[in-house]
């Protein structure tokens, strides 16, 4: 008969992801994540695997609450210029609840040579993202609220990078009046 396991594996899941964010891939020790996640380390590999795939199973766990709290968010929008702005005001809004960035930018630029499939997962949930402002786009478009001239595929690829642009900026800038003035000259290429 299987034991029962002594401690909750999310939370655990969340207390790796936690470690993993602030001091990044490389700099976190196997013997920190067991102390961090008061998890025996029997238990931890038993549970999680390696360090890599335990690495992989918090970056799938960032993507599923950060689509969670998108779709929370974006439930409360009127229009869809106010839900691409709401975008890119998320990412201000985690410099206060996350002053590490975002998980997902900070694995693109540690890991981009070394580990496939956490690259994968990155460029899977930019995929999505992409996908949800060309999609708001479109919408936009057939609103009359966007001029239907723009290349929403296109428009896709540059808000994209913009929003990871200032994802990475909000690592650094604490001015946020700045970082609202960023985003504000985004939006207005949809006028």
């Amino acid at each position: 008969m299987a034991r029962k396991k002594e401690f909750d594996e999310d939370a655990a899941l969340l207390k790796a992801m936690q470690l993993f964010w602030e001091q990044g891939y490389e700099k976190t020790s196997m013997q920190e994540l067991v102390s961090h996640m008061g998890v025996h380390k029997g238990s931890m590999y038993d549970t999680f695997g390696d360090k890599q795939s335990l690495y992989v199973k918090t970056l799938k766990r960032y993507s599923e609450m950060l689509e969670e709290l998108v779709n929370e968010r974006m439930s409360d929008t009127r229009s869809a210029r106010e839900a691409i702005q709401l975008l890119f005001e998320m990412a201000i809004q985690q410099q206060k609840e996350f002053p590490k960035g975002c998980f997902l930018v900070n694995t693109a630029v540690e890991l981009a040579k070394h580990d496939s499939e956490a690259i994968d997962l990155v460029h899977l949930r930019w995929t999505s993202l992409e996908q949800l402002i060309r999609n708001l786009i479109v919408e936009g478009q057939q609103s009359g609220e966007f001029s239907k001239t723009l290349n929403a595929e296109g428009m896709s690829y540059y808000f994209l990078n913009a929003l990871i642009g200032l994802r990475v900026m909000v690592k650094t800038i604490t001015d946020r009046e700045k970082l609202h003035q960023i985003i504000e000259m985004n939006l207005t290429v949809l006028e």
